[in-house]
């Protein structure tokens, strides 16, 4: 693994991007054009590749995107120890871009994800959790009407029950994302509001850490996020999701509740669904109360009546011929923590796992094979020229490309259930 290259202020004779901006903010006639020379670090990684004028000038593209950035954001109110705390030793990490840019080409089925991410070990750790802490999460779980192993749940997928948070410095990883450019608005954003965290003193620089992509602290909060939902419930000042237990907790149910969360409402619940069932009624779009799927012969997997939910829809993560869920709108609030259905139902089972609940009952077809995102793109771009509209082609699945499956099924007589097999990618072959 490439170690970053460091963009550092060598002992004298050089001025910090953010000693730039403040000068400059200041109104000072002797602060350096924005051409200033700054000397190159010792460099490593990507940077050994270069040639020496080129390793420099992108150290001064660097720098001066920097002072740039740091003159805007003590216009935007960040003070200068804010900056010169952020910026001082602020560093270009290449190992972010490059997994910015990674478009992972292999991925796992559903039913292989949540096999490790519901695994007996997980469950087992998720419950010792639970009987050591339930006297601080409890309550907090009661304020905010979120189940205590709702919140457990999101502690372990997102850090393994805060066991690990990431290693990499956020203000590094924003300024890298930032300066490349290719998602430079978006990046600019949660820079500026990593610098009003630091400003508010919730955590140091050296202890904000977290992804490549910014995301911090135990349930991994982006600054934005950060600064909108999380809670000091410890009452020492500060907002810790690093450290403080009460304000991971809290801060996670914060969001979830002011993202939609109904207090006393499940997710959701297998259910068996009745011989002959349109499978094309199995979709987010279609959402309508329990009692319609009861008239239709869906059926809990136990018996029971089903939960009463105002708008339920059916979900068929592994086609046909895998489970299926009736979901409501918690756990489409779930699905605005993290926009992935499979990283939704992960904490919607575990968290009924901690609850002592039922797993999965029926069973998941592992001698389905997931797509490649190449085999996916190709999939998408026979169906539009067939006639069967999946949107544009980019090798990832969404509604659109749902959708345009579905009507390809339907037109062979398959069972409409939206799911891109090989063998649906042979056919239009």
């Amino acid at each position: 693994m490439q170690t970053p290259t460091i963009f550092s202020a060598p002992a004298r004779g050089w001025l910090s991007p953010a000693t730039l901006a403040i000068i400059a903010l200041a109104g000072c006639a002797a602060a350096p054009p924005v051409h200033t020379v700054v000397p190159a670090s010792p460099v490593d990684g990507v940077s050994q590749a270069l040639a020496p004028s080129a390793e420099l000038d992108h150290s001064q593209k660097f720098s001066r995107w920097v002072a740039g950035f740091s003159a805007d954001a003590g216009r935007a109110g960040i003070d200068p120890a804010t900056l010169h705390s952020a910026f001082d030793k602020v560093r270009f990490l290449p190992r972010v871009i490059e997994l910015d840019r990674a478009q992972p080409e292999f991925t796992r089925t559903v039913g292989d994800y949540l096999g490790n991410a519901v695994s007996m070990q997980r469950i087992a750790r998720g419950q010792d959790k639970l009987g050591q802490l339930r006297p601080v999460i409890a309550p907090l779980a009661a304020r905010y009407g979120v189940p205590a192993e709702t919140l457990v749940a999101i502690w372990g997928m997102e850090s393994n029950y805060g066991s690990f948070v990431g290693d990499i410095p956020t203000i590094d990883a924003l300024a890298t994302l930032a300066f490349e450019g290719r998602r430079e608005a978006w990046a600019r954003g949660q820079l500026l509001a990593a610098l009003k965290i630091l400003q508010n003193r919730d955590i140091d620089r050296e202890q904000m850490i977290g992804s490549w992509a910014g995301a911090m602290g135990q349930t991994q909060f982006l600054p934005s996020n950060f600064l909108a939902y999380a809670v000091d419930a410890d009452g020492d000042g500060r907002r810790d999701l690093w450290g403080s237990v009460p304000d991971v907790m809290a801060s996670t149910a914060n969001f979830l509740v002011r993202s939609g969360w109904q207090a006393g409402q499940p997710w959701g619940l297998e259910v068996r669904l009745p011989a002959g069932f349109d499978y094309a009624r199995a979709s987010p779009d279609l959402q309508q109360p329990t009692t319609h799927w009861a008239e239709a012969g869906v059926q809990s997997m136990d018996g029971t009546p089903l939960p009463a939910l105002a708008a339920s829809s059916i979900l068929l993560a592994a086609g046909a011929r895998g489970p299926a869920f009736l979901v409501g709108p918690n756990f489409r609030t779930i699905l605005r923590y993290n926009n992935s259905t499979s990283y939704a139902l992960a904490v919607s089972l575990l968290g009924q796992r901690l609850a002592g609940g039922a797993a999965v009952q029926a069973p998941w077809p592992h001698d389905l094979v997931a797509l490649t995102r190449s085999q996916l793109l190709a999939l998408q771009t026979a169906l539009n020229a067939q006639g069967f509209d999946s949107g544009t082609p980019d090798g990832m699945m969404g509604p659109a490309t749902q959708r345009g499956i579905r009507q390809y099924q339907s037109s062979l007589g398959l069972p409409a259930d939206g799911y891109p097999t090989l063998e649906l990618l042979q056919r239009l072959r």
